[in-house]
């Protein structure tokens, strides 16, 4: 029997936001309760597919199911996963409970039941295992559209901070933009290639075939554009910090964590795979706005007061290096590439949850109304290290694998890029630590009293970070099981874009050096 694996894991969650909505005012108990069991139902369901995937498999695809849904134009619900696609499918069903249980009780000051904001959370779960699942190239478009809809009242109407709907309609009108950008590229996709079916169109040879040149870069920028603001990179980030910054905690996890992932995945799946000759053309332009992201975001990082939008700049940097390990072309880069995009929703998902359960306990998001927060709150203050030095790759802490590969395979591509970009990391301990040092270490404050209500950890907010905690500290020491599903999926791309991984240098070295010496024999 054939289990549609892809289909229960949307429709799970999509059923789940439609009963949410659909229950009566006033049961705010029952809506979180129903929430949980969704988001945990779709985690163990997501799971038992992740264990029957076969990374030694010669199939491009996994888990394929092709259901017609405009015969007329083409255009099919096509679904199915390569090793890439189902990690971050995984990184989505993980964070989504653990956000449900850090929201827990953000409503009650409000008097709100939560109804409307954790069926929006359920929506946007079923739309980020779809976005990531999906192999038809319209289907894909229009779930990446469709995700600004609840982004949009998650930020604008449950944010919170008086900017909070100029800072939807900004990430809305940005998105648009580039999803404007992406839909005519898709069209021309179509009619160049005649299907909107992503295996058809990258042939067994890779890229669209008998397109010219010109006009495959014009596609490509079309494509990389919308990727480009989604992910974000510089120059187009600006939406990022106003978006993180009104949102609450577990909406800017949901945000940074997974859904700017759904750029840098459409960099690798769409613009390299579709378009190999154009993306090997604009290698070294994407390489120095991927530098460009990873020092300016560094330094934005350093001077900034206000907690969420600090780590939002820190994630500007990390998806630099994210884009620089995708264009840097070699197997070793990519690779890191997309263990980084799972590493990073990781330690930055954390990062959200602790500054928000700080947020809930103070209600300010301002670094200087915080001090000596780990002489009252010491276990709390242990997880925010925790998640602070594997936001600035601490070996040991899984994201600094992702980042070591990224500079090995960089490295190999050219070594001034490589070189550049270690200004991030140590960008990167300056912005961590420091926060690190003014909210949690030093004399508490007065207000920091008996009567304050800073409390340590509750066993609730424990069960939502621990863990994220677990998950680094696990993947710091055996990155392994990752890598193995991940490598398959970048030697079938690194297979498609027609791209090799340079000779080493240093025993190309040697090797010339033992010829001179022969010679001279």
């Amino acid at each position: 029997m054939n289990i549609p694996w892809l289909t229960l894991a949307i429709a799970l969650p999509a059923i789940g936001a439609l009963v949410v909505a659909l229950l009566p005012p006033g049961r705010s108990e029952l809506v979180k309760r129903l929430t949980l069991g969704v988001s945990l139902g779709t985690l163990l369901l997501v799971g038992a597919m992740a264990l029957r995937f076969d990374p030694g498999s010669a199939a491009r695809l996994q888990f394929e199911e092709i259901y017609p849904w405009i015969p007329r134009f083409g255009v099919s619900i096509a679904l199915g996963v390569d090793g890439i696609a189902l990690v971050l499918i995984l990184l989505s069903a993980v964070l989504v409970p653990l956000v449900v249980l850090a929201a827990w009780r953000e409503n009650e000051e409000t008097g709100d039941d939560g109804k409307g904001y954790f069926a929006l959370i359920l929506a946007l779960e079923a739309m980020m295992i779809g976005v990531f699942a999906a192999t038809d190239v319209f289907l894909f478009y229009v779930l990446f559209e469709a995700m600004l809809i609840p982004v949009y009242f998650m930020i604008g109407r449950y944010g919170h901070g008086p900017n909070r709907r100029r800072a939807a309609i900004k990430f809305l009108l940005f998105s648009l933009f580039g999803g404007l950008l992406m839909l005519v590229a898709v069209i021309g996709v179509y009619v160049l290639g005649g299907t909107f079916l992503w295996a058809d169109l990258v042939g067994p040879d890779g890229g669209l075939a008998g397109v010219d040149a010109t006009a495959a870069r014009w596609l490509f920028l079309g494509f990389f554009i919308a990727f480009a603001i989604k992910a974000p990179m510089w120059p187009v980030h600006t939406w990022l910090p106003s978006a993180a910054g009104s949102s609450r905690p577990g909406t800017a996890v949901l945000l940074v964590g997974v859904l700017d992932k759904v750029g840098t995945y459409g960099m690798l799946r769409y613009c390299l795979e579709l378009f190999p000759e154009a993306a090997h053309w604009f290698v070294w332009p994407v390489v120095v706005l991927s530098l460009v992201s990873i020092v300016y975001g560094a330094i934005l990082a350093i001077g900034q007061s206000d907690m969420l939008r600090l780590i939002a700049y820190t994630s500007l940097s990390h998806f630099g290096f994210i884009t620089l390990g995708i264009f840097a072309m070699t197997s070793q880069s990519q690779a890191g590439a997309a263990l980084y995009m799972v590493n990073h929703g990781f330690a930055t998902g954390a990062l959200f949850l602790i500054v928000g359960f700080l947020i809930a306990r103070q209600g300010s998001t301002l670094i200087a109304d915080y001090g000596g927060v780990q002489k009252v709150a010491p276990k709390l203050a242990g997880a925010f290290l925790v998640a602070g030095l594997a936001g600035l790759s601490l070996p040991g802490l899984a994201p600094f694998v992702s980042e070591f590969l990224v500079f090995v395979g960089t490295y190999a591509f050219h070594p001034v890029p490589a070189i550049i970009a270690g200004a991030g990391v140590v960008l990167a301990a300056l912005y961590i630590l420091w926060m690190y040092q003014r909210t949690m270490t030093g004399p508490a404050p007065e207000k920091f009293g008996e009567s304050s209500g800073l409390s340590d950890l509750s066993g609730r907010e424990a069960w939502a970070v621990g863990p994220l905690i677990a998950l680094i500290l696990l993947f710091g020491v055996q990155p392994q099981p990752l890598l193995d599903v991940i490598n398959p999926a970048v030697e079938q791309t690194m297979h498609q874009i027609d791209a090799t991984d340079p000779e080493p240098v240093i025993g190309s070295a040697d090797q010339s050096a033992d010829g001179q010496e022969g010679a001279s024999e």
